[in-house]
């Protein structure tokens, strides 16, 4: 018997007073996008997010630099590929084989993408705070990311989906509070100008790829997303994804290809770049980075950060069991009408009620819009005051 997915977002509420890529086209943060609120107590729960991410990813730990060694290929892959022997045993995976065939693991990833998508049009982000609303892009990124490659998976290598101007980063995907957006216009415009152009955000955007920064086993939260983006920073730059400086005597130490495509952070690249590695490098290729002349962005991995087809001994055995992954997290609950079960949106606010021109209007909440599906429930409660 198939079974669906249902996805959950909530929306805590508490009082409020009102208070460089060539082809990102827009000049500026578009008007919906432009303030925060700092004294917010709205946050945005991914409790439906972070359950999958626990299920499909295999984190595999920091990278020990080691090259990795000829395996044999799993049997019965169809995906076959030559392996860079440097960044092959680095990177989370996600567990794109399950969802093969699998329309209820497919629904379930859309559903949460369609309703980050839609929120900010019953709940405007200038009500959030800058860490909320910085958490929020991060997810809607990365989610619009997953359901792009999980399309054409098995693709082997993403490189000509992540170049150009069709690519997955250059097509406008997403339509957020009536603005058509690319996912570059979320990086090089909204993030890069709401954010004084840091570094660090580059970090929390997966690729896709094996190249790119950590897919995480949980989504970002207000609460401790910068704490998040520092632990994939100084993931990435102490692996050979990142960095690598062995068997080099010229002067040249080589960086990722990532950087390359980031030059907007660091206009002085060499300088800028190199400064910025050392808040984090370790170990032998700190000594070297301090010693060469000139960074070479040069280190690429094209490849899909997918479980069987990239040879990776971490998680064989979830490799054989897609069957298994999704199982707990899939329903058979349906609409009247058939429709899967999309969203279900709770608001909680103070005991203290807010000023009439700060309330969300729970009769708008009640159209909720996501694509393809209904709200399954809206359910408002009280909480004391906090302090």
């Amino acid at each position: 018997m198939t079974k669906y997915i249902s996805t959950t977002i909530l929306i805590f509420c508490g009082f409020l007073p009102l208070c460089q890529v060539a082809d990102a086209i827009e000049p500026a943060v578009p008007q919906p996008f432009q303030r925060f609120d700092n004294t917010s107590k709205y946050t945005i729960d991914y409790d439906d997010l972070t359950a999958l991410l626990r299920t499909v990813v295999v984190d595999v730990g920091r990278s020990n630099r080691q090259i990795s060694q000829p395996v044999q290929d799993i049997t019965g892959t169809r995906m076959k590929t030559k392996v860079k022997k440097f960044t092959a045993n680095e990177g989370n995976r996600f567990h794109y084989e399950a969802f093969n065939d699998n329309e209820a693991g497919k629904q379930y990833l859309r559903n949460i993408q369609n309703s980050l998508e839609h929120l900010p049009a019953e709940a405007p982000l200038e009500k959030f705070s800058r860490d909320e609303q910085l958490a929020y892009w991060l997810n809607l990124y990365n989610v619009t990311v997953l359901n792009e490659i999980i399309a054409v998976y098995p693709k082997r290598t993403l490189e000509g989906l992540s170049l150009g101007k069709n690519s997955i980063f250059s097509t406008k995907l997403l339509t957020v509070a009536g603005v058509s957006l690319s996912l570059n216009d979320i990086q090089f415009i909204i993030l890069e100008e709401n954010y004084d152009n840091n570094p660090l955000i580059m970090y929390g955007l997966y690729q896709g790829i094996v190249g790119g920064p950590n897919i995480r086993t949980s989504a970002y939260t207000g609460d401790d997303v910068y704490r998040a983006l520092e632990e994939n920073a100084d993931e990435f730059i102490n692996s050979n994804r990142g960095t690598f400086s062995k068997g080099r005597g010229d002067g040249v130490f080589q960086v990722s290809s990532l950087y390359g495509r980031n030059l907007g952070h660091f206009p002085e690249f060499d300088a800028d770049l190199s400064q910025h590695l050392l808040q984090y490098l370790e170990g032998d290729e700190r000594d070297a980075l301090q010693a060469a002349s000139t960074l070479k962005p040069d280190i690429d991995d094209w490849t899909v950060t997918d479980l069987g087809g990239t040879r990776h001994q971490v998680g064989r055995s979830l490799a054989h069991n897609n069957a298994a992954l999704l199982d707990s997290y899939k329903s058979n609950r349906r609409n009247i009408d058939g429709s899967i079960r999309a969203a279900s949106l709770k608001v909680k606010r103070e005991k203290k009620a807010p000023r009439e021109d700060d309330e969300v209007s729970i009769e708008s909440l009640e159209d909720f819009p996501v694509v393809g599906a209904s709200v399954e429930k809206i359910a408002i409660e009280e909480m004391e005051p906090t302090e």
